[in-house]
């Protein structure tokens, strides 16, 4: 659906409208309004693209004005890096910035609340923003500033260093904010909220120091509803709570991301069989995996996770799965009873107790040890199965003592040489493993002369 915004302007509010943005110093950054107007001005976009792209403003002013006779705003604005640290004109960003659904603003100069509020409450259809690596960790954020981000769903306060109560703000004047982004936040603990957030689905807050599982718990009770926890880069020891608690405090949690988690217990990747609703699960880069080949691993904790679906990423297929069980049977075989996993007796009962698979050789043999008969000599020689026809006549030449040009060479095979008889290996580039040789064949030198 195009939406259409027609704003007239008189030359008194134009020569407001943008002088001052320009009398702005560079090093007191610029506003959310200058950069609009340079970044999407008609001279960057001349044409609009289709239905539903865009504002476009008619002004009543003189020609020539910085506006032009369009300005042509996407619902999604990415205004990442443009030294942006005020708001600029409140009507102004509510007069071209309705339609707008996503918002960035990283990797710019923001370190005051109020004046991002004043952005994001003249955006009434706001549904993304990310704030990024925006120098906010000294601000406060006050309740009824907070008010201004009521409709925001996904917030992401990546390397901000926003503090716990600044987060736990936003989680109580949001009432449907689904995802949360706090990575990169230098977070050591977790400070716990008194209110929590049901609407929450997913939290990513990877690559901080949250190494003690008590701190990781507090997540369940401050968001109940939680689907998706991403929390790879942590270096998280392990997972201390029992199987009930596990269950009680995160009945919800479907997925779960402890990429180069400090893992290092088996134990600890039973426990997640205790989150009743866990479908998928990425554990790459752990220490306990660190000594398995790739398929050992992910073998192992397919046997070890029946409830994932999806492990590091890629379906586990039923197949797969039970190719898995049974190879987690046979890799505890001769283990003592008491080291035996719980989950092996499940597979037993499942199984039966499964026999070694046989080690069989299925690379190729390179040698062959033949009998050589040349008139009523018989000499055993071990050749080898590589190389061509007439590399092997030269090696002959010292058994037989004929010349390759005076031999002919027969192939018999043991098993089946009454039945076919003599094969003359008569092509000189031919390999001699395509005639399948075997130990215990026979080669027959029969000199041309004859």
């Amino acid at each position: 659906m195009s939406v259409w915004l027609f704003f007239c302007l008189g030359p008194t509010d134009q020569e407001g409208m943008w002088d001052g943005a320009m009398e702005t110093p560079e090093e007191e950054g610029r506003t959310f309004m200058q950069v609009i107007s340079e970044k999407y001005s008609p001279e960057n976009f001349p044409y609009r693209r289709g239905p539903g792209m865009g504002v476009v403003v008619v002004p009543s002013g003189p020609q020539g004005s910085p506006m032009k006779d369009r300005l042509n705003l996407p619902s999604v604005l990415v205004l990442n890096g443009c030294g942006i640290s005020r708001a600029g004109d409140e009507g102004e960003i509510a007069a071209f910035c309705a339609h707008v659904v996503e918002l960035d603003l990283s990797h710019n100069k923001l370190q005051d609340w109020h004046e991002i509020s004043k952005i994001v409450s003249n955006i009434p259809n706001l549904d993304f923003l990310n704030l990024s690596s925006n120098p906010l960790s000294d601000s406060v954020l006050e309740p009824s500033c907070a008010e201004s981000f009521i409709r925001v769903r996904r917030l992401v306060l990546n390397n901000t260093r926003v503090s716990w109560e600044t987060v736990h703000t936003f989680t109580r004047e949001i009432p449907e904010l689904v995802e949360l982004f706090l990575c990169l936040n230098e977070y050591d603990s977790v400070t716990p909220s008194a209110v929590p957030c049901p609407s929450l689905r997913l939290l990513h807050i990877t690559d901080n120091n949250l190494q003690d599982w008590d701190e990781v718990r507090k997540f369940g009770a401050m968001f109940p509803g939680l689907d998706t926890l991403i929390m790879a880069n942590n270096n998280l020891a392990s997972i201390q709570d029992s199987g009930d608690t596990l269950c009680r405090l995160f009945p919800n949690l479907r997925s779960i991301n402890l990429h180069n988690s400090g893992l290092n217990r088996w134990d600890d990747i039973e426990k997640l069989n205790c989150f009743p609703k866990l479908e998928e699960v990425r554990l790459l880069g752990i220490p306990l995996l660190q000594t398995y080949t790739n398929t050992e691993r992910r073998s192992l904790i397919i046997a070890q996770l029946p409830s994932v679906s999806v492990l590091n990423g890629s379906v586990v297929t039923e197949g797969e799965r039970e190719d898995a069980e049974r190879f987690f049977i046979r890799y505890h075989l001769g283990y003592p009873e008491e080291e035996l996993p719980y989950r092996y007796h499940s597979l037993v009962t499942k199984y039966g107790k499964l026999a070694p698979l046989a080690d069989v050789d299925l690379r190729p043999r390179c040698h062959a040890k033949v009998e050589v008969h040349c008139e009523d000599k018989v000499e055993l020689v071990s050749i080898r199965l590589d190389q061509t026809v007439a590399e092997l006549k030269k090696q002959l030449r010292t058994v037989v003592q004929l010349s390759t040009n005076n031999m002919r060479v027969y192939y018999i095979d043991k098993e089946v040489g009454c039945a076919f008889g003599p094969e003359e290996l008569k092509y000189n580039a031919r390999a001699l493993h395509s005639y399948s040789i075997r130990d215990g064949d026979e080669i027959l030198v029969v000199p041309k002369s004859k």
